[in-house]
């Protein structure tokens, strides 16, 4: 059954042929401004299941996860969930914005307090988040790796863990953190397997030896 993409106008007929033209193409509105790629962000009907981000400007439409993916995604937030304050909450679909950078983010994991989220729409500011976690797939891994550093950076964030699945050699994390005049601070890097620790206020262990690798 075919589907429309939204205002880009795209009309598909074979799921696989969409998914992989979802992964590779960016879609730029010369000449527009920041309000109006939020409200064609907000506008784009893409498959269910895909994460449509703006990425320095430009729409962006990455397939739905892997089951590795998800995996990851769930043993990270087990931990999370048993360490965290307890009026923080562990959130997967929430938008984040960074509008000095020109990005509308929606990390794989974001840690924040409950109460930002009350009354807001589909997106809030990204300083607002404590951690963000982010899990690399093979559609998406430079806009984590490059364009999202910047701008968690550029926020604020405190926090961003980075766990690269794709990486050339070997699986890594990287734990970014001390944010400073838009620039991070590497903290601490390693390969899947070796033991990886968040600082207070979460002060705990990541077992990576249990992430599925490619």
């Amino acid at each position: 059954m075919p589907f429309l993409f939204g205002m880009l106008g795209w009309v598909m007929t074979d799921k696989e042929t969409a998914m992989s033209a979802l992964a590779a193409e960016p879609y730029a509105l010369t000449g527009q401004g920041w309000g109006d790629t939020v409200r064609l962000w907000e506008s784009t009907d893409a498959p269910e299941g895909c994460k449509v981000e703006i990425i320095e400007g430009i729409v962006t439409v990455a397939p739905p996860p892997s089951s590795d993916h998800n995996l990851i995604a769930d043993l990270v937030q087990e931990v999370l969930y048993a360490v965290k304050p307890k009026d923080w909450g562990v959130y997967q679909t929430q938008g984040l914005t960074v509008p000095s950078k020109k990005g509308l983010y929606i990390p794989d994991l974001v840690v924040m307090d409950r109460a930002d989220l009350a009354g807001r729409r589909s997106s809030i500011p990204a300083d607002r988040a404590e951690l963000v976690v982010e899990i690399t797939s093979e559609a998406n891994a430079n806009h984590d790796r490059v364009a999202k550093v910047r701008g968690y950076a550029a926020a604020g964030v405190p926090l961003y863990l980075l766990l690269d699945s794709w990486h050339s050699a070997r699986p890594t994390f990287t734990l970014y953190g001390e944010p400073e005049d838009g620039t991070y601070r590497t903290l601490l890097t390693g390969e899947f397997g070796e033991r990886l620790t968040l600082p207070e206020p979460f002060d705990c262990d990541i077992d990576t030896s249990a992430f599925p690798v490619p």
